[in-house]
């Protein structure tokens, strides 16, 4: 699978570990969301009853306080992700 940069795309759980290692004192609002993105694959899958894209929607909603390089670059990615859906 590739996103719009040509790169390979990674797993929804394997960035939830990225997030989780670089964003001290995560958002208490974008929690539920990280931890459900840390059991999903694609934008594709689903969660219960909610879309992984909607997850991640969600995720970055709840994730305008997380600033700095690496959140730019995770959230591109995640968008990135949801434009190729």
């Amino acid at each position: 699978m590739k996103n719009i940069n040509s790169t390979t795309v990674r797993s929804l759980f394997l960035i939830s570990e990225d997030i989780r290692k670089t964003w001290k004192n995560i958002y208490f609002g974008a929690v539920p969301y990280l931890n459900a993105m840390s059991q999903l694959r694609t934008v594709n899958d689903k969660f219960g009853e909610d879309s992984a894209s909607d997850i991640v929607r969600y995720f970055l909603s709840n994730a305008s306080t997380w600033r700095g390089e690496d959140a730019k670059r995770i959230k591109l990615e995640l968008n990135n992700m949801l434009k190729t859906k």
